[in-house]
């Protein structure tokens, strides 16, 4: 996992050049969106302004079934019946509402991704794939596409 530096509140995984340290992409997290503050931060609408986005860079579609994508504090999203077409992102969003194949919901009530956090991915083995993180004045990862969150 290589590291790269941007400065924003809301940051794309992707503002600031990437290196990583495979030689071909796989599934990753592409994107991430935190920290909906402010008026009704705790509204569904807030929360799924909320998300990580988990991208397959490959040209097929990869099992999810048994993924998880974690916080530092340990809340845990796991991916269930889920395969993650060639080529496609999915984003997995904070509050409720009803899943398809571009958006998941962790159906939660409150915030998860903090100003400063780490998104974690895990196989179905456990093993960590990807993860990236940040604090209100940066973030470390690896931007791969470019944007304005991170």
């Amino acid at each position: 996992m290589a590291a790269a530096v941007v400065g924003a509140a809301a940051l794309p995984a992707a503002a600031a050049g990437h290196h990583s340290g495979r030689s071909h992409g796989v599934v990753y997290i592409s994107n991430v969106r935190y920290d909906s503050t402010g008026r009704g931060a705790r509204t569904n609408v807030a929360l799924n302004q909320q998300w990580v986005a988990v991208t397959n860079d490959s040209r097929r579609a990869v099992n999810l079934n048994g993924w998880s994508l974690s916080d530092a504090a340990g809340h845990t999203f796991t991916f269930h019946h889920y395969s993650l077409g060639a080529r496609a992102t999915v984003r997995v969003h904070t509050g409720v509402g009803r899943d398809t194949r571009s958006d998941l919901y962790q159906d939660r009530r409150s915030q998860v991704w903090d100003k400063s956090d780490t998104a974690k991915l895990r196989n179905d083995r456990g093993r960590l794939v990807d993860q990236i993180s940040w604090n209100r004045h940066r973030a470390t990862g690896h931007p791969r596409q470019g944007g304005g969150r991170h």
